[in-house]
């Protein structure tokens, strides 16, 4: 390969990483990619670096990148102040506390309530349809609800139930 730039084969490494990045879970080969375009910046500037010191450089450089994301990027990832990312894959857990409306009656301990544009099972006391029920556990696609006294909500700071209507 004499005469051809030897940083466009790092460059072509980080670009072929970056897509696999893509293509798969997590974010370990992104900091590989960038330790392979950092070396493709070094062999610019230096080009007639040679083979060992390329190896070691590169090994070096993702080291260094993977720790970087270890000890900076995924700390920051995990420790969101936004309460709703812990529930951004429990779909079910974000109806815990919510006031709901049954759309069909609570008859032997199991009934429905209205959620967005759909329905959920829901278990609980005896209810006629249209109470206003209070969420108070989630089984899987099974919701536990309580009956909402009619004068709580009078006066309260709480939501208004959803109706499943958009406002």
């Amino acid at each position: 390969m004499a005469g051809f730039p030897v940083h466009y084969i790092w460059w072509s490494v980080a670009l072929i990483l970056a897509a696999a990045e893509v293509l798969t879970p997590g974010f370990f080969l992104l900091w590989i990619g960038i330790a392979a375009a950092v070396m493709g910046g070094v062999l610019f500037l230096f080009p007639g670096l040679g083979a060992l010191p390329q190896a070691l450089l590169f090994i070096t450089l993702a080291f260094v990148s993977c720790m970087i994301y270890w000890r900076f990027v995924l700390p920051r990832l995990r420790d969101s102040d936004d309460p709703e990312a812990e529930l951004l894959n429990h779909r079910a857990d974000r109806l815990l506390g919510k006031r709901l409306v049954l759309v069909s009656p609570i008859l032997n301990g199991r009934g429905k309530v209205g959620v967005g544009d759909g329905q959920w099972l829901a278990e609980g006391p005896d209810l006629p349809q249209g109470s206003e029920v209070e969420v108070v556990a989630v089984e899987g696609g099974l919701l536990r609800v309580r009956a909402v006294a009619a004068d709580s909500t009078a006066g309260s700071d709480s939501p208004a139930p959803d109706t499943g209507e958009e406002p």
